[in-house]
């Protein structure tokens, strides 16, 4: 009976409706190329060179190697259909109306940021950092800022409870942008807050990816949200419609509170991110309280995100935080930035790539999926084969099977090269940090995988000699005592089958 209702509650979910009705489209059309191709001569010619020069079009454009080698597979296995495909769900190129948002977005963010000028104050201690500072400025718009408070969690259970504290010092706004919301102990404590301090009259604005909370959200939710007095953003509504544009979601995870705290990292609203609800063991994340003038760049990125999804003007200066008394001297610098699949420019993998180039001593990494593309995983090599000691931590019990098999697809060749691997053993590890030399940190929402680097909105927070780059480091170090270090040997113990399967993942990854 179990088994029945649950196979019942599953066919009369959204997503499921969805879902068939783009399957349908997707055999309609290639019914139609078939078809047509079968009966008309001149069609089939046509089809064929639609895919020759949509090949020809992959091979001259600047995309990712992997991802056009993935492409050029698909045309060559279905070549009739391959070129549409393509068109429909492979070509990156964007609209004039959305290009120009872009160009607007920047440009506007470049207007409401100050100037990159402790650039050269940075630049005076260290080169490469000042380097990093500058790269995120020169592609994002955001500058780095004095660290006037900041302060790390290990868990989400201890970010999830100063959230909680910070939200009842609310008077004037809270904005939340989550990818993934769900019903539970952890929703109703934060609800009960955001209800209660939108009848006092603070304003309260809620963001959340369809996608993201798709299979997880009653009918009716949004209702009860909008009546308890909260404005609501669905990102990018999953309609049944056959639309590249469905895969840019909205992954970043997001609390700012009157323009003078802000919480990120990679902690979502559901009881397994706090651990009051076990799926995959114990959840392990990470985040980061950031108090003072930095937040400004967390409120702008949230307003902007904001406009661009429900189209709303915004007028930003009514949300700027003037007052940042009561904090302590400055301790370091951070630099808060988004990243968008629509500028084209792949900020935090370069950001990324940036600090195992620049490293001396070490670069540790935690990451829930390793999906790498032929350059990150040569810079992770080339890290290790110059002496830089890098380590790995990803998840023993998963969440995805095949992004798992992915992930350990990719130990051998790094293991080879130096990099060592772990899993942590307790459960799932989820959180999503670089943290290298005692000098630099980066905690976000950022996965290692072509979608959080090519295809979601994500946001950062990177730290410059700030008292966070040590709790980080140390944070790292505890979970490697309760982590399995993969070696070289295991890593190869794979059957001819797994070995086809790892194949055949690995080429289609860019599409996951």
């Amino acid at each position: 009976m179990r088994a029945f209702a649950a196979l019942f509650s599953f066919l009369f979910k959204r997503a499921f409706f969805v879902g068939v009705i783009l399957v349908a489209q997707i055999c309609l059309l290639a019914f139609f190329i078939v078809f047509a191709s079968q009966e008309i001569f001149y069609a089939y010619i046509l089809f064929y060179l639609i895919s020759i020069v949509v090949v020809i079009f992959i091979v001259s454009n600047n995309e990712n190697p992997s991802f056009k080698i993935t492409w050029i597979i698909a045309i060559m296995l279905l070549p009739l259909l391959g070129g549409f495909f393509y068109l429909l769900f492979g070509n990156k190129r964007l609209s004039k109306r959305i290009l120009k948002i872009t160009n607007q977005s920047l440009q506007q963010t470049r207007d409401q940021m100050p100037q990159n000028t402790l650039e050269e104050t940075l630049w005076a201690q260290s080169p490469n950092l000042a380097l990093q500072c500058r790269y995120v400025y020169n592609m994002s718009g955001y500058p780095v800022w004095e660290d006037h408070f900041s302060q790390y969690f290990s868990a989400g259970e201890q970010m999830f409870a100063q959230m909680l504290a910070e939200l009842d010092k609310a008077e004037r706004y809270i904005f939340l942008e989550y990818f993934i919301l769900a019903p539970g102990q952890m929703w109703d404590e934060l609800f009960a807050v955001l209800e209660q301090k939108a009848r006092t009259g603070v304003e309260v604005r809620l963001m959340y990816d369809d996608v993201g909370t798709i299979n997880r959200l009653p009918r009716g939710f949004d209702k009860a949200i909008r009546k308890a007095g909260v404005k609501l953003c669905v990102f990018n509504p999953f309609r049944p419609h056959l639309s590249s544009i469905l895969n840019h979601r909205d992954h970043r995870k997001l609390c700012v509170i009157d323009g003078k705290a802000a919480f990120c990292g990679g902690i979502n609203i559901a009881d397994e991110y706090i651990n009051h609800k076990e799926i995959y063991g114990h959840w392990k994340d990470t985040g980061v309280l950031i108090k003072g003038p930095a937040v400004w760049g967390f409120v702008f990125m949230y307003l902007q995100q904001w406009q661009f999804a429900t189209g709303e003007a915004v007028d930003f200066s009514r949300y700027k935080a003037e007052d940042h008394t009561g904090l302590p001297a400055a301790g370091g610098y951070l630099q808060v930035f988004g990243d968008s699949p629509l500028d084209r420019v792949n900020v935090t993998q370069t950001a990324y790539h940036n600090i195992l180039s620049r490293a001396t001593r070490y670069v540790y990494i935690t990451t829930p999926y390793l999906v790498l593309d032929y350059e990150t995983e040569s810079i992770l090599c080339a890290a290790a084969q110059s002496g830089i000691d890098v380590r790995i931590i990803t998840p023993c019990r998963y969440d995805k099977w095949y992004v798992h098999i992915l992930t350990r697809a990719h130990y051998a060749r790094i293991i080879r090269a130096g990099v060592r691997v772990y899993e942590y053993s307790p459960g799932f590890m989820h959180g999503k940090s670089y943290v290298s030399d005692d000098k630099v940190c980066m905690i976000g929402t950022c996965n290692m995988d072509f979608r959080s680097f090519f295809l979601h909105f994500e946001c950062s927070a990177a730290f410059y000699e700030s008292a966070t780059v040590g709790q980080v480091r140390d944070d790292f170090l505890d979970c490697l005592r309760v982590s399995r270090e993969i070696t070289l040997e295991e890593s190869l113990k794979v059957s001819p089958g797994g070995r086809v399967l790892r194949s055949i993942l690995k080429v289609f990854a860019p599409l996951f």
